[in-house]
């Protein structure tokens, strides 16, 4: 007596229409406090700003009103100062984001490449050793430092570099020496990530072709840690626009920065919407300035590579298979 096999199973396809009737899986919950602090954080105060700007100061006494709506308060905002201020704050910003690239770049290979790694964690701590310090803090520690009659003055003095009291705190110089220390980090860190997963197989390659380290650097290093270059450059540039602490406690009325116009209409003439719309033609701008310098760097991209196809044909007439 035989019996029929019953015929196997498969479980059922999981659809999108299930997967919306099955309710939030344990991985989308795991975001959730992700997308809550995105938008309790970022999204709904963006918006308060952006809904104050189309608002006016009534009176003395009241810092907004919106009952009546309008573009006048970015026209009052695009005057003579805010655009002055502007142009000074960008200036600080590509020269202290240049700066910073500058010192990065060796330090970070230095990291990556060069040195033991087993020093490397604790080369990595002393980069980060200045953010278990509040940024005020920092910054008033540079006012100390720089004071004219602090111990960098005194020394100088002694060693007969100056002949006066040293004459650099509340100037541009001085913001543009605090912006770099404070966001200094902010560059390394990307770009020892970028050249230390290059790993060491290309640049050995590159040697074994005869390549020397300049060229090594050049062609394979800095290519490879382009990704981290950019990465390094937003993170120091776009709040660099921002900062109004640094500009308060070192630069006084020669190092103004657009931060601190934007942070004395909330806090001192209590007209916020009068500086909601300074801070969004802020964002703007600097949306602008982006956009712009990554244009510009795509470009110097495109020329660089076509000098590498040159140089390479130059050196291999016949081509290379």
């Amino acid at each position: 007596m035989t019996t029929d096999a019953a015929p196997p199973t498969t479980a059922p396809r999981s659809t999108p229409r299930a997967r919306r009737r099955r309710g939030i899986t344990g991985y989308e919950a795991l975001g959730f406090p992700t997308w809550a602090y995105v938008v309790f954080f970022f999204v709904v105060p963006l918006g308060l700003v952006l809904w104050y700007s189309f608002g006016y100061k009534p009176d003395l006494f009241n810092a907004h009103a919106n009952d009546v709506l309008s573009l006048d308060r970015y026209v009052e905002a695009l005057d003579a100062t805010f655009i002055g201020t502007f142009w000074n704050t960008l200036r600080i910003g590509v020269v202290g984001t240049l700066i910073c690239l500058a010192i990065s770049v060796p330090f970070a290979y230095w990291l990556a490449v060069k040195l033991n790694p087993k020093w490397r964690p604790l080369a990595l701590a002393l980069v980060l050793v200045p953010f278990w310090t509040n940024f005020l803090v920092r910054t008033l520690g540079w006012q100390i430092i720089l004071s004219p009659r602090g111990f960098v003055s005194d020394a100088l003095q002694n060693l007969g570099i100056i002949d006066g009291r040293l004459d650099v705190l509340y100037t541009a110089g001085a913001v543009q020496l605090g912006v770099v220390y404070n966001y200094l980090p902010l560059m390394i860190l990307p770009l020892y990530v970028a050249i230390d997963r290059a790993g060491p197989a290309l640049r050995e390659a590159s040697a074994d072709l005869g390549a020397n380290r300049w060229r090594t650097l050049w062609n394979v290093t800095l290519p490879l840690a382009a990704p981290g270059i950019a990465s390094g450059c937003l993170l120091v540039f776009i709040p660099l626009m921002g900062d109004y602490i640094t500009a308060s406690v070192l630069g006084g009325a020669q190092g103004n920065m657009i931060g601190q116009l934007v942070a004395s209409q909330f806090n001192t003439a209590q007209n916020w919407a009068l500086g909601s719309a300074m801070a969004v033609l802020l964002m703007l701008f600097i949306a602008g300035a982006v956009a712009i310098f990554g244009g510009i760097a795509l470009i110097v991209r495109a020329f660089v590579r076509r000098a590498r196809r040159v140089d390479l044909d130059v050196e291999l007439p016949g081509g290379a298979s």
